[in-house]
């Protein structure tokens, strides 16, 4: 099962036909390209785990050098229990908790990117050439508003609704329980949609429309699998919102 992961989420191409457990296997017995090739498919997915985990660059690149050092040193730990890139996963979230924790006394910086600070780094920016300062607005909100949120439900919101990885991978990388991802996610989903709600609306405008004034959202789409519409106002209506902007990163 997990060699059938690997050619999923590792990406064997022809410079490489190897899965990601036979190029970690290769790297333990001493193949010098090997952990390189790994790094190269997965480097991407893994930078913006770290991104939106610490929050800023210098943490991100940080947290990321540590963990595939780490990864690089003790790849013969890996015992095959989980795909290859679930164990990368599982070692950047832990080495982005633990800056955290170091850091926890320091003040939070605010995101906020440079290209000069990307190519510092030596790392991609996994930005969309196509967005628009609109959209580049809202990926600074949105950043803003995941910092705030303790940083359990951060790592559980990043891995299922930013990366898009599955509830069962997210309680892999995490080492929790299936139904532990889906409360902190629920949690962190209502959390930030409050956290949203006051970024945008900082004057307290709590935006109740007069009675027999039409509403601006009148025709609103109810969540996926809800029965009821969930007016403007409403917590479900605000989570919905959370986790459709949540994918735009």
């Amino acid at each position: 099962m997990n060699e059938q992961s690997d050619e999923v989420m590792g990406w064997p191409d022809l410079a490489d036909p190897r899965t990601d457990t036979e190029l970690l296997e290769a790297h333990v017995a001493g193949d010098p390209d090997a952990f390189e090739e790994i790094v190269r498919r997965h480097r991407d997915r893994l930078w913006a785990v770290a991104m939106r985990t610490t929050g800023n660059r210098e943490d991100a690149a940080d947290a990321l050098q540590d963990a595939l050092i780490s990864a690089f040193r003790h790849a013969d730990s890996f015992r095959g229990q989980a795909a290859v890139t679930t164990w990368l996963h599982r070692i950047v979230v832990n080495a982005c908790l633990d800056r955290h924790r170091r850091a926890a006394a320091r003040p939070t910086i605010s995101y906020q990117a440079t290209r000069e600070d990307d190519t510092r780094a030596g790392l991609p920016e996994p930005a969309d050439p196509h967005d628009d300062l609109a959209q580049a607005e809202l990926r600074v909100v949105l950043q803003d508003a995941l910092l705030q949120l303790p940083t359990d439900q951060r790592a559980a919101i990043v891995l299922v609704d930013v990366q898009g990885l599955p509830v069962e991978q997210a309680a892999e990388i995490l080492e929790v329980a299936v139904g532990t991802i889906k409360s902190r996610c629920s949690r962190g989903r209502a959390k930030l949609a409050e956290i949203l709600k006051e970024l945008r609306n900082p004057t307290g405008d709590s935006g109740v429309i007069a009675p027999g004034q039409p509403s601006a959202h009148a025709d609103v789409v109810p969540e996926h699998g809800s029965s009821t519409v969930a007016g403007p106002g409403s917590s479900a209506h605000g989570a919905a919102a959370a986790r459709d902007e949540a994918g735009e990163l």
